[in-house]
């Protein structure tokens, strides 16, 4: 995505008259960040870095799971972690660990769910159930992540459809990378991951995401685990992350902005 050189400038000010303090001295923030939100965060945190001075290393793992990358499994290995940005359910978990601090916890985008065939293949209409019950029953093999979304494929939406017995045998979870790319390699035919996973890949289509009536929502959200050396920092880069001037660049990477209720 291209931005206009008035429209980042504009962007700088803002976020330098959003932030409530410059630091003296700049600070290194250890950003652990899940997929969703990464498309937006790429975007956003060099702008964060040129208001603040503050410098982020990231690394990036599942929001869950048994992987080495895991940010549970980063936190319990005492990994430096200042932020941490993942599915709000899970950030809740290491917050009723104590690994998070409740106080910190910043609401940050929502993500649905969508599907993608290798690019040359045609584009099935998956805009209704009906059409997407054909789809998977007509694929010859179907991946999804293991993190909140394909948890959620296989637990509930193949129950949903009604195909949970016909595509068992054909049905893949991936972990760690992205579907998308094994998609675009041509071992899988059809795969679902959050929109916001999906669309950074080469080499794959985008068919569209899942109908609204078998659809679920990811809420992503960060926190300052309590470890953080530098809580005054973290807290200041997840408040330009929620903040207003940030959502064009969200929606822009296939998420949706927090309703505000």
């Amino acid at each position: 995505m291209k931005y206009s050189i008035r429209t980042l400038a504009l962007a700088g000010s803002l976020l330098a008259s959003s932030l409530a303090y410059a630091p003296v001295q700049a600070a290194e923030l250890h950003v652990l960040i899940s997929g969703g939100f990464s498309a937006a965060y790429d975007k956003l945190g060099p702008q964060f870095t040129a208001a603040t001075g503050n410098k982020l290393v990231t690394e990036h793992g599942p929001s869950m799971g048994k992987s080495h990358e895991a940010i549970p499994n980063r936190l319990a290995r005492h990994e430096p972690a200042d932020v941490v940005i993942m599915v709000g359910y899970a950030l809740d978990d290491l917050i009723k660990e104590g690994k998070v601090a409740k106080s910190s916890r910043v609401e940050l985008a929502d993500s649905p769910i969508g599907m993608v065939v290798r690019e040359g293949q045609p584009k099935p209409d998956i805009s209704t159930v009906e059409g997407l019950r054909k789809t998977l029953l007509a694929a010859k093999s179907i991946a999804y992540s293991d993190s909140a979304s394909g948890v959620y494929v296989e637990k509930e939406m193949f129950k949903k459809l009604g195909i949970e017995e016909q595509v068992k045998s054909k049905a893949t979870m991936v972990p760690k990378i992205p579907v998308a790319s094994q998609v675009a390699n041509g071992k899988y035919e059809v795969g679902f991951q959050q929109v916001a996973e999906l669309l950074p890949v080469p080499g794959v289509t985008f068919v569209g995401k899942v109908p609204d009536s078998v659809q679920s929502i990811t809420r992503f959200a960060g926190g300052v685990p309590a470890s953080s050396t530098h809580p005054k920092e973290a807290a200041e880069l997840l408040k330009f992350l929620a903040s207003p001037q940030a959502q064009a660049i969200v929606r822009q990477t296939g998420l949706d902005s927090v309703t505000k209720k």
